[in-house]
Parts: structure tokens; sequence; C-alpha cells
């Protein structure tokens, strides 16, 4: 397998992610991929460290792609926490389900508040925002901002282990076997989050 992964890592640095990336000034401009467009690929890390190689045209299930702030964020875990019950059930209806934050991938599970810690979720490091940046929902964090999130106890800059000062708007997408998006919610106001149950329901076309 090994072998196919670092295959698959070459195609994304050579034809893939820098083509289709993207940041923003504002989370009010930033332009996500609509339905219909294709998926672009991206690599990230598991939790471990480890590579994690996402190939659209490799794909043998459909796709949810959850891109959340990080664990430091409230209105995530509340997100998570919500949740819980469809991703079990997605699953079960043959989606991979994959979550992906700014967190640095030792902070993926450590960060998060204590009734998300042992959810089983796969959580993914997009800490360099190069999925986030590829689906076009990276945007620059001003400074303003930033100053306002030191004062309430969020670093990026030690969360995220950059200094990129960027983050995604909460966003979802639904991906089909064939790479194609099928279905978007991207919304600039961070505190508003797609509930599980419309999940569900925007799921049911490519369920199993």
């Amino acid at each position: 397998a090994q072998p196919f992964v670092l295959m698959l890592t070459l195609l994304v640095a050579l034809t893939g992610a820098e083509s289709f990336a993207a940041v923003f000034d504002s989370p009010a401009a930033a332009k996500a991929l609509q339905i219909g467009d294709s998926a672009p690929p991206f690599s990230v890390k598991r939790a471990d460290g480890a590579p994690f190689v996402f190939s659209p045209d490799h794909l043998v299930k459909p796709q949810v792609l959850i891109f959340y702030r990080g664990g430091w964020c409230p209105y995530c875990n509340m997100q998570l926490a919500d949740l819980h019950e469809v991703e079990s059930r997605l699953r079960q209806s043959g989606f991979d389900v994959l979550f992906l934050s700014t967190d640095k991938p030792e902070l993926l599970y450590t960060s998060l508040k204590d009734q998300n810690k042992n959810l089983p979720y796969t959580l993914l490091s997009d800490n360099e925002l190069k999925a986030a940046e590829a689906f076009h929902i990276a945007f620059h964090v001003d400074a303003a901002t930033y100053a306002k999130e030191l004062q309430y106890g969020v670093n990026l800059e030690q969360t995220t282990g950059t200094t990129l000062h960027e983050l995604p708007v909460p966003s979802v997408f639904i991906i089909d076997k064939s790479g194609k998006i099928r279905f978007v919610y991207s919304n600039p106001d961070y505190t508003v989050r797609l509930k599980a149950h419309d999940l569900w329901v925007a799921a049911q076309p490519l369920a199993k």
C-alpha cells in the first residue's frame, strides 16, 4: 500500500492542489466550489502525523467532507456533537465521513471538549489549509481578529503550528464516487452550521 500512497502524494503535488488553491480576504468573500465542480485532490495528516491523500479519481465510496475551525471553537464542538448519530448512519449507508480541522495532528482529539473526545470520527489535520484552499473556503484572519482571538485564549500559531493566520469557512461537501461535488453547505457566519438532519437528507441521493 505504501507505494500507492506515495504515488498519490506525488500526483497531488504535480497536478492538483496548487492549481485549485485560493485564499480570500474574509469569510464573506470566499467562493466555495459548487455543485457539479470536480473535487480537488489534497494531502492532509492523520492524528499520528501520517499522510492522508484524498484522490477524487480513486474513490470507492461517496464522501462527506466536513471542514471545521478547530477543537478550540465552541461552535465546532457543538457541531461535532450534533453530528454524532448521523455520522454512524452515513457510514452504514456507504459513505466515508471525513472531518478536517486546522488543528495540528497532535491536537486533533485532545483539543476537543470532553463530550467529543471519544467520538469515533476520522479527524484529519489540514493545519496548512491546503484542502481548505483547494475547496476555495480558506480566508486570511486579519490582524484585529487575530488579536481578539488571542484575548479569548486562541492562538492560531500554536493550534496550527504555522504562521499562516488562515481559517476555513465552516463547510460541508458531499462528493460522489466519480469525484463530482453533489452538495455544498458553506456559511461565512461561523455560528451557523448544517444540522445533522439536513446533512442526512442531502446525502440520501447517494446512499446505498
